[in-house]
């Protein structure tokens, strides 16, 4: 992955849809999330709890949907959003 950055996050709110300039590796510790990303204008989602990994390829739209309170890790080329 190169130079990359490490945050853990408490959120109880959706992100935003974006893309990555890099890969991510987005990691539930506690909670629950709802990961939604497209693939050829195809939306689709995943129901992700702790210790479940979403890997987002490069140049993937996606978002997080937390549904109540989560904590996450997220790791992804310094730099991204």
């Amino acid at each position: 992955m190169g130079e990359v950055t490490t945050r853990i996050h408490w959120t109880n709110e959706p992100y935003r849809w974006h893309v990555n300039t890099g890969e991510e590796v987005f990691v539930v510790l506690d909670g629950v999330v709802e990961m939604r990303y497209r693939i050829d204008a195809t939306e689709y989602s995943a129901l992700l709890g702790p210790g479940d990994i979403f890997h987002a390829c490069e140049g993937l739209a996606h978002v997080a949907h937390p549904i109540g309170e989560a904590r996450i890790l997220v790791v992804e080329q310094a730099g991204s959003e």
